[in-house]
């Protein structure tokens, strides 16, 4: 990408006989480092991480980016004022999905501008994290500073990428399951788990906020089973109706 900006713009000086020729169209780009893949957490990962992290301040972002589907970006951005979780208004609990910690603080595409009903395990998750919040925000005093985010440091402001990251890994270390994994797979869980139980993946996209359903399969969905016996099982079906 860099390569090919700086190409765009010596060209643009071309034109303008700013420069004789274009030398970056002169060499190749070099091949970048793949990253590690994402991975997806097994069912028994997430409710041992789930149990692991009960105790702990990132309880509620964890369910939230696990059972909801949050990106990082939007859980660390996501505000009281878009958290409902009275039972008693005409809609369910559910959460307002319209800001992201990016430059432009909107949500990534269009699609992404979403409000999502919560899990059960959800609402208890949130209310206690709004009463342990309370409880900081009595012990830093006048050095809170107020934000009205759900989920912040000991003195109000926006969680750190960085810092989630990490206690996010010392969390899975603890309930035994490696310390390895990173905020965003939280997500791929949910996208897997949801099609590991039948979820068209076009519904599942619509959950998730992305522009088309081809991302969430190839990019977000991860096969949870070590053998897919959907091939056998309906073959089983199709020649036991055909023996009878």
């Amino acid at each position: 990408m860099t390569h090919a900006a700086l190409a765009r713009a010596i060209r643009h000086a071309e034109a303008g006989d700013k420069v004789r020729r274009n030398v970056a169209a002169l060499i190749d780009s070099p091949s970048g480092r793949q990253g590690r893949p994402s991975r997806s957490l097994t069912f028994g990962q997430a409710g041992t991480l789930i149990t692991a992290v009960r105790e702990h301040r990132l309880h509620a972002y964890v369910v939230l980016s696990l059972l909801v589907g949050l990106r990082t970006e939007e859980a660390r951005a996501l505000r009281w004022d878009h958290v409902h979780l009275d039972a008693d208004s005409a809609l369910p609990p559910h959460v307002d999905v319209w800001r992201s910690v990016r430059a432009h603080r909107d949500v990534k595409t269009s699609k992404s501008r979403r409000s999502l009903a919560l899990p059960a395990m959800a609402v208890p998750a949130l209310t206690e994290h709004q009463e342990r919040q309370a409880r900081v925000r009595l012990r830093a005093g006048q050095l809170w500073q107020e934000q009205g985010l759900v989920f912040t440091t000991a003195l109000g402001t926006r969680l750190d990428a960085g810092n989630v990251r990490r206690s996010l890994r010392a969390i899975c270390r603890k309930a035994g399951i490696g310390g390895n994994w990173t905020p965003r797979e939280l997500r791929h869980t949910f996208v897997s788990l949801l099609s590991d139980n039948g979820m068209a993946i076009e519904e599942i996209s619509r959950l998730v906020g992305h522009s088309s359903a081809l991302v969430t399969q190839t990019v977000y969905r991860h096969e949870l089973r070590p053998v897919v016996t959907s091939g056998a099982e309906l073959m089983d079906r199709i020649f036991a109706n055909a023996a009878t």
